[in-house]
């Protein structure tokens, strides 16, 4: 049953996000295959304790022994036994562009991944499934790059100076000026590093006193930076407005711990799409309930900007709201534009308060100016201001590619997560064996795909995740979707009954997380 909601005119749009139930016995057999490789892993080192086997891991000098001891040896546990066994899936070098294809440099181990050694191959031409290269502007040719060569030429590589000193270039002030109209909010700032945009900026927003709601599935920077305030957080289920009302209700009606006292400020923290679960924040009735209960919304738009919406101004025009309902507009510049950094755009007062309270903008170094404009040309395509019609094409292919990869991933059996329209498509895997398996597999036939699992996903949820970009053309989706169905019957993958879950109806762990009061 796809779950499609209306919710009383809310959504000017329907709204397809379904999560297939894992099948029951594909959960017992994931925890055994868990189960299994824990008690080779305690047999292993049992091994390496006795000098049978060699041991390889990190461990405390035997003049150190006595000291208090800065290395915990079981901490390690899941890194050393079962990690290791499928490290060849990640931190793959690769040496080119990170386009639609890309050359990648051929390493192999001879001692069970501890170590790698480069043959000094290259592997040409892996079609590209895990890259956030949304728009395709991750390119070595075209008018982006020829813009930024000669930026580089005009300006060199780096600023050496901070904004507030001798590093605010005109270029700085031509960014910020054009993604605050390209978002449609007063003022904009741009920031160096996008998880620093979050970490940094989210501690000069609230603090002591300030309640934080903040969605059980947000990403590490946002994590972070809620910490880092000081604030009391507490989480809410994943997407589910049920849970956020409740939240709402009980931080209004019993005030802060203990002195019962209102709270300073409520911010809300979401993601746009969520990158390991490929669905899309319920933002219509957010707002709904941030306007009902007098609170604050920020937004994360790291995945999420460029990538929906008509003209690519993300999940705020994808469901055609107001930007001026969203107090924080978050979003990177990492993904569907081809550089680096982010920004916050909003009202004038919020983006000048944060430039002079902010730490990212006080004590950070200035963006790079090639990678400045490469952001310049890259927003001005996408707003047609460079005379073309490519920005908004690209923006097309790319919805066009997501619904046709989605559909064909499910009619061939796979259980598939989150929304129709999500560019971020997440393939389960569950058992531990099948995620080397599957990463290995598909390189051999020259597909570069993420294989993600425990402690990055519930540890029976492990899955590959696929990030299509403008750039696939149908030729390259039709020739991974035929060895992804390959791999798919060699490893036994298609677990799908077509029994689907809606979102709102999934399990939840109440235990998993706790409120933090102080």
């Amino acid at each position: 049953i796809n779950h499609i909601v209306h919710n009383g005119g809310l959504y000017k749009r329907p709204f397809n996000e379904a999560f297939e139930e894992t099948p029951m016995l594909v959960a017992v057999l994931t925890y055994v295959g868990y189960g299994v490789l824990t008690l080779f892993g305690y047999l292993r080192d049992f091994m390496r304790q006795w000098k049978i086997e060699k041991c390889q891991n990190a461990t405390e000098r035997e003049e150190q022994k006595d000291f208090v001891p800065l290395y915990q040896d079981f901490e390690n546990f899941y890194n050393r036994n079962l990690y290791m066994r499928i490290r060849d899936s990640w931190n793959r070098p690769i040496c080119s562009v990170p386009g639609a294809k890309v050359d990648m440099m051929e390493r192999v181990s001879h001692d069970y991944n501890w170590t790698f050694t480069y043959t000094g191959r290259v592997i040409k031409d892996i079609i590209n499934m895990g890259s956030y290269n949304y728009l395709g502007f991750a390119q070595k040719a075209g008018p982006c790059q020829e813009a930024a060569a000669k930026v580089l030429s005009q300006y060199g590589a780096g600023v050496c100076s901070t904004r507030q000193e001798m590093g605010n270039l005109d270029k700085h002030e031509e960014l910020e000026k054009l993604v605050a109209r390209f978002l449609g909010v007063e003022s904009a700032m741009a920031y160096g590093m996008g998880f620093a945009t979050n970490s940094m900026n989210i501690p000069a927003l609230v603090g002591k006193g300030c309640l934080i709601l903040s969605d059980e599935l947000n990403h590490a920077s946002l994590v972070l930076g809620a910490r880092l305030s000081g604030a009391t957080i507490r989480i809410f289920k994943h997407n589910n407005m049920q849970s956020l009302e409740k939240l709402l209700k009980d931080a209004i009606v019993h005030g802060q711990p203990r002195t019962r006292r209102p709270w300073k400020k409520i911010l809300i923290l979401v993601e746009g799409i969520y990158s390991m679960e490929g669905s899309i924040v319920r933002l219509p009735e957010v707002i709904a309930l941030k306007k009902k209960y007098k609170s604050y919304l920020y937004l994360d738009e790291a995945h999420s900007i460029g990538a929906l919406g008509p003209s690519g101004r993300g999940v705020v025009e994808y469901f055609g709201l107001s930007p001026e309902d969203v107090d924080v507009m978050m979003g990177t510049f990492t993904k569907s534009f081809g550089a680096a950094g982010g920004y916050i755009g909003g009202k004038k007062e919020l983006i000048d308060y944060l430039r002079t309270y902010s730490h990212s903008a006080a004590y950070a170094t200035s963006m790079s100016p090639p990678v400045v404009e490469q952001i310049i040309t890259s927003v001005k395509c996408i707003m047609g201001e460079d005379g073309t019609t490519i920005g908004r094409a690209r923006v097309q292919q790319l919805a066009e590619n997501t619904r046709y990869f989605r559909r064909r991933l499910k009619e061939m059996g796979f259980i598939i997560y989150g929304n129709e329209d999500s560019p971020v498509v997440p393939l389960m895997l569950y058992m531990p064996a099948k995620i080397g398996a599957f990463g290995r597999e598909m390189l051999k036939r020259n597909i570069g795909v993420v294989v993600v699992g425990f402690p990055a996903t519930p540890i029976i949820e492990s899955r590959a995740r696929f990030c299509l970009s403008a750039a696939h053309t149908k030729e390259m989706l039709d020739t991974a979707l035929k060895e992804i169905n390959e791999v798919g019957d060699l490893l036994q993958l298609k677990y799908s009954r077509r029994r689907l879950v809606p979102l709102l109806d999934r399990p939840f762990d109440e235990t998993t997380y706790e409120e933090t009061e102080d």
